[in-house]
């Protein structure tokens, strides 16, 4: 199976075949409102608005499975976001990360790269990086700021932008 054989739900519940993302590099993130690592959302809008338009995208999944820190209705989690940290990737549904009931995206992407001590997501902003061909290169546990991801990604658009010269 490919990532990109996977259907999520966008925050609007439209169906999304995650191959629509194909040749971008991704940062797949779970995340939260209410979280002490809430402030995140800042630096994962300047790592977006630095490298998208060298083919990263961000798909931003909230999160409720974790001490109940994202309780809002989707346009709640959106109004929030863009009021306070002026997002702008994509954002979808609201998910789980962990059984039960977990999504199959992440199901995916913790088989692909299990955490230091299980595959379980430990908690919110853990962070998956994938490259255009959809490989999970990296895992990254929630105390990783996203400013510490960007050599990661700049390789990852550089090698692209390099194989299309």
């Amino acid at each position: 199976m490919s990532i990109y054989q996977i259907a999520v739900e966008d925050q609007h519940n439209q169906k999304v075949i995650l191959e629509q993302y194909k040749g971008k590099v991704l940062l797949i993130v779970n995340t939260a409102t209410e979280c002490i690592f809430t402030p995140q959302y800042a630096l994962l809008q300047k790592l977006y608005d630095e490298f998208k338009d060298q083919g990263l995208e961000i798909l931003d999944f909230p999160c409720n499975q974790f001490a109940n820190q994202n309780p809002g209705t989707a346009e709640e989690i959106e109004q929030f976001c863009s009021r306070e940290y002026a997002t702008t990737f994509p954002r979808f549904a609201k998910i789980n990360v962990n059984e039960p009931d977990e999504s199959l995206l992440f199901t995916y992407l913790k088989n692909a790269k299990k955490g230091v001590f299980s595959r379980r997501i430990k908690w919110n902003f853990t962070k998956f990086l994938l490259d255009q061909n959809g490989r999970v290169i990296k895992r990254y546990a929630p105390n990783i700021k996203p400013n510490k991801i960007a050599q990661d990604i700049r390789a990852l658009v550089n090698a692209n932008n390099k194989g299309a010269k």
